[in-house]
């Protein structure tokens, strides 16, 4: 870690260079930054997708470039080997726009997210396969391998060089979008693509065209960062976080506000360590949500159009259950309270973690679902559960019975703080702070090591002497998980939760009858929250311990993949999800080391071949054969 000189004899001076280097490299790390954000930011702005897989791309422009420049010979191999890897993974990128998402452009935004998470999945264990799970570490860039003296200090020439690139890349991209037929069509597109395709423009071609590009600076950011850092198979989920961030920031489908907000970034990064050392590690994503709740589309960025209900979920197919359902449900609670005779305590540990998931998709589902309201963050609630839980048993001296209510209702009271700023937003905006609020959340977690433990975590967590054996606690957790999914179905068939919904289905109609959107949706937003915490309590207790990873992003986008898995347009489908995802997870982690391949590959199936969910399929098989009967002479 590098501190500035101390202030004495020359100190001021050395002081002001010091910081100018700083800024000075912070500018080179930023235009890095700008190349792979930009391009997710062109595909948002003409497609709609949220590429979650762009560091996916990031990652294998670098690893595809490691290759290439270290075989091919001489200085001008090296950067052949950077152009080269930026137009392979391209390549790579179109044809997975023309397999996969082509087919899904018409579909709800969620399942896009959802297939391109499975294609990150499937791309960093394919890495893994391919380059091994050492960090590489690449060549120097010919003709810029040493320093300049900048100030009286060493600068590298090599970050001059992507100083320079930043600019010049926006440059082009000015040239290329307001300057060319192809760029007036991709301006048009973003604008109103209905009003491009009406002129008989071959929208297919230009979305591939854009998905191409975007993939290309996505890679050609990679390949480039070769020099100054190791790759690794983890680089597509360190730089894709960073990368939503500038793009949320700047503005969605705004390339000049992407600069200026990989600029701001990049700088905080730079500083953030020097200037708030406490708050480092979250400072960007507290400055996102700053600029969210100011200007709720970034800083250059503009209203979204509405967000397609995944699933198309209607009012007319969501219906109480009737006195069959009933049973049946009765009777599937009554055959798992039969596990335990049957089950040895593995078995039984998979199966209570299962129903824990089971309660976190339908809490989530409910926000989802009847909200409309899709949260990149809802593992901050059920972090916050668990570590409420934790600490009134270890801290307060609580039993187990008081500590299970004492964790939801600190995820009641987060989600209720961070719901009263999130619910003034709507679409990716809503998502991503949410996201910046599940952050701020886990950095608290792990920074106060004087009370959350830190990255030590909190143990020793175990249930009651009564709940002490895996069968008594598999009971008590197949309870409350019932009870608990039983009375977010009652909530969806309440006044509130028709009215939530009918602000799903129509916003301006709901309002114009009389319905405060802000209020029902942030006490949505809170009693989801609720119901999540009090799955991460009854997680604690399982695992006997608690560690901030419970409130990281891998967490929330496993609940995504759940729910869209079930089925948004079914009231059962978070909790059938969460059943089908976490069994089969953990069933492929005890079987291979590649799980993330198989279950990237098995995510991306289940997208293309049925976009509506396993359940939504169901219900919309039983559909047609209903109707096809009551055609029937």
């Amino acid at each position: 870690m590098v501190y500035p000189p101390p202030l004495c004899g020359g100190g001021r001076y050395a002081i002001v260079t010091f910081f100018l280097v700083q800024f000075v490299t912070g500018l080179a790390s930023a235009s890095s930054l700008f190349l792979a954000a930009c391009g997710l930011s062109i595909i948002f702005g003409v497609t709609r997708v949220v590429n979650f897989a762009h560091g996916a791309f990031y990652m294998l422009g670098a690893y595809l470039a490691f290759t290439l420049a270290s075989r091919l010979a001489g200085d001008v191999g090296f950067w052949a080997g950077i152009i080269l890897a930026s137009l392979a993974v391209a390549a790579i990128g179109a044809l997975i726009e023309m397999a996969l998402l082509r087919r899904l452009y018409s579909a709800p935004e969620l399942l896009q997210l959802l297939a391109t998470f499975g294609v990150t999945l499937a791309v960093e264990d394919i890495a893994l396969l391919i380059w091994g799970p050492e960090d590489l570490l690449g060549p120097r860039a010919p003709g810029f391998k040493g320093a300049v003296n900048l100030l009286g200090q060493a600068f590298p020439t090599y970050d001059l060089l992507l100083i320079a690139l930043g600019p010049l890349v926006l440059a082009l991209l000015w040239l290329l979008f307001r300057r060319t037929r192809w760029g007036v069509l991709v301006r048009a597109a973003t604008l109103d693509r209905e009003m491009v395709a009406a002129l008989g423009v071959n929208q297919k071609w230009l979305f591939t065209s854009v998905f191409a590009l975007g993939v290309f600076l996505a890679a050609l950011g990679g390949a480039l960062e070769l020099p100054r850092e190791a790759v690794s198979h983890t680089l597509d989920l360190q730089i894709i976080t960073e990368v939503l961030v500038v793009v949320v920031i700047g503005g969605l489908g705004n390339v000049l506000g992407t600069f200026l907000a990989a600029i701001i970034v990049a700088e905080l990064n730079a500083f953030g360590i020097l200037i708030f050392p406490k708050i480092s590690i979250v400072l960007v994503f507290l400055v996102m949500a700053l600029v969210l709740i100011v200007r709720p589309w970034g800083l250059l960025g503009r209203a979204e159009a509405a967000a397609r209900m995944a699933g198309g979920a209607s009012l007319a197919r969501w219906r109480p259950f009737d006195k069959r359902g009933r049973l049946l449900a009765a009777l599937a609670v009554a055959a798992a309270a039969l596990f335990p005779f049957f089950a040895g305590d593995y078995a039984l540990s998979v199966a209570t973690e299962v129903l824990i998931f089971m309660l976190y998709a339908a809490s989530l589902h409910a926000l989802v679902g009847a909200g409309g309201l899709v949260s990149f963050g809802h593992a901050a609630y059920f972090g916050l559960g668990a570590y409420g839980a934790s600490l009134a048993l270890k801290q307060l001296g609580l039993p187990m019975e008081a500590a299970l209510v004492a964790g939801p209702v600190l995820g009641f009271a987060g989600a209720l703080l961070f719901g009263w700023f999130s619910v003034r937003l709507s679409g990716v905006y809503f998502a991503m702070l949410t996201l910046a609020f599940a952050q701020i959340a886990w950095s608290i977690a792990f920074q106060w090591s004087e009370v959350t433990g830190g990255d030590n975590g909190l143990i020793g967590v175990w249930p009651s002497a009564w709940a002490e054996s895996p069968a008594h606690f598999y009971w008590l957790a197949l309870a409350l998980a019932a009870l608990a999914i039983a009375l977010l179905r009652v909530i969806v068939f309440s006044p509130f939760g028709y009215a939530l919904r009918a602000l799903r289905d129509s916003e301006l109609r709901a309002e114009a009858i009389g319905l405060d959107r802000h209020r029902l949706q942030w006490i949505g937003f809170a009693v989801a929250g609720a119901f999540a915490a009090l799955a991460g309590a009854l997680f604690a207790f399982l695992k006997g311990s608690v560690f901030p990873d419970t409130l990281g992003i891998p967490l929330s986008i496993d609940g995504l993949v759940m729910v869209l898995l079930g089925g948004v347009g079914t009231v059962s489908g978070g909790a059938l999800g969460a059943l089908l995802y976490k069994t089969l997870s953990i069933w492929v982690i005890s079987e291979t080391d590649y799980s993330k391949l198989v279950l990237g590959l098995l995510i991306v199936a289940l997208v293309a071949l049925f976009p509506q969910g396993l359940l939504g399929a169901v219900q919309a098989w039983r559909g047609r054969d209903a109707r096809l009967q009551g055609a029937t002479p």
